[in-house]
């Protein structure tokens, strides 16, 4: 390219998701295969467009997808799996990546990338994860599993390591199930509202029945009595296996490290897929696409890997340097909650009005499907931005081994 001004336009035409189901036994999804929750997501997308086969031949090159734990029914490229199995034609590639929690955003930023550079007109970006048939885990990796490379990185499990954001920040128990009860009051006020309706394409039977049709993890009963009842998840692990030790070697200005995170305040475990159809300018006028937002900006960063999830605020602030946006020029973020902590401290570090963050509930309430929830909360954000008639927002995610990652969206308004 000759210079900047060859530069592409990135825009969003469209962008849907399944439900979230539970990701254990008594799961509504668990009985359907990963790559068929990938394939109907995909599938729906082509068909709310209406793009025939012709089209998808000539415009269509790739379908990226993000997933983490690429093994069993998730592994040997899940995307071209996908593809197949939607019924796409045979020219159509897929390409599988793994940026731990933030896989399904980061196959977005990829997409953009490409069609920026104008190397591809049009392309399908997405996650996926069924973390009740592949748990997580499973693939192990050499972050968490090989002791030298864990030593190096100072690695504690991500439990720990949010807990370890709480006492660093003084945020206590109270403090990270008032989050949590939050959470689950926002999601289970927009699920009735049908907020959520727009992006959501339940997975159907032979008979035609829906699978399930919401996300179905959202308790509204959830309050502050039911949490305090719960213990601590991942006092054990820093107790009796080194990583207290390693966490208070890391940051000695604390004396000890209290476990506060548990299964009500940290993300649920849920299965889950989600695509959005992004594209040029050019494309969309010659396919009658209706530009729904574009991509300004994306950055990635990463911050000190004990801690390990704290990367969310700067990969924000870097991502709205690219687009010569400020702080008070975002309407909404979407936070993903890994963690009552993560979402607190980005709240503190950014001192970002809480009433702008999750507006909608997060991962605490709704599930985090790993490799398939940046791209849900995208078509989240863009559902949002649309029915409140605002303009900008910014999703982000904290990752393993300190990483961190953000895009920033800009609605089209027309």
């Amino acid at each position: 390219m000759s210079s900047a001004t060859s530069l592409k336009e990135v825009f969003i035409y469209d962008a849907v998701r399944t439900p979230r189901g539970k990701g254990r036994a008594d799961g509504n999804h668990l009985t359907i295969r990963p790559v068929k929750l990938a394939a109907h997501v995909i599938e729906s997308l082509v068909k709310r467009q209406g793009l025939n086969a012709q089209t998808l031949e000539e415009e269509l090159e790739d379908i990226i997808l993000g997933c983490v734990t690429q093994l069993g029914e998730q592994g040997g490229c899940i995307a071209k799996a996908a593809a197949l199995e939607a019924g796409l034609p045979t020219t159509v590639s897929g390409l599988t990546i793994n940026r731990f929690c933030a896989s399904g955003l980061e196959a977005i930023n990829l997409a953009a990338a490409r069609i920026k550079c104008d190397q591809n007109p049009l392309l399908i970006a997405g996650g996926v994860e069924s973390m009740s048939r592949v748990p997580m885990g499973g693939d192990g990796g050499a972050l968490m599993m090989d002791p030298h490379t864990a030593n190096l990185g100072g690695y504690i499990p991500q439990g720990v390591a949010a807990d370890l954001i709480a006492n660093l920040n003084r945020y206590g128990r109270r403090d990270l199930d008032q989050w949590a009860v939050h959470s689950h009051e926002k999601a289970a006020y927009a699920q009735d509202q049908g907020y959520f309706k727009k992006s959501l394409v339940p997975v159907k039977n032979a008979l035609g029945k829906s699978y399930l049709a919401y996300d179905e993890m959202v308790r509204s009963s959830t309050n502050m009595e039911t949490l305090a009842k719960l213990k601590p998840s991942f006092a054990n692990l820093a107790q009796n296996f080194g990583f207290k030790e390693r966490a208070l070697k890391k940051y000695p200005e604390l004396e000890d490290l209290e476990g506060f995170h548990h299964a009500g305040n940290s993300s649920s475990i849920v299965d889950g897929a989600s695509a959005v159809l992004l594209g040029n300018q050019d494309v969309g006028k010659k396919l009658g696409l209706k530009p729904r937002a574009k991509i300004r900006s994306w950055a990635n960063v990463a911050t000190e890997p004990t801690i390990m999830l704290t990367g969310p605020g700067p990969a924000t602030i870097k991502a709205l340097k690219k687009a010569d946006l400020t702080l008070e020029d975002v309407d909404l973020f979407e936070v993903n909650e890994a963690f009552a902590s993560v979402v607190l401290k980005f709240i503190d570090d950014l001192k970002v009005p809480e009433e702008k963050v999750n507006v909608n509930g997060g991962a605490i309430a709704l599930g985090h499907p790993l490799g398939a929830t940046g791209s849900m909360l995208l078509g989240t954000l863009v559902d949002e931005l649309e029915r409140r008639d605002q303009k900008i927002g910014v999703v982000t995610l904290c990752i393993g081994g300190g990483m961190g990652i953000a895009t920033v969206i800009e609605r089209v308004i027309s």
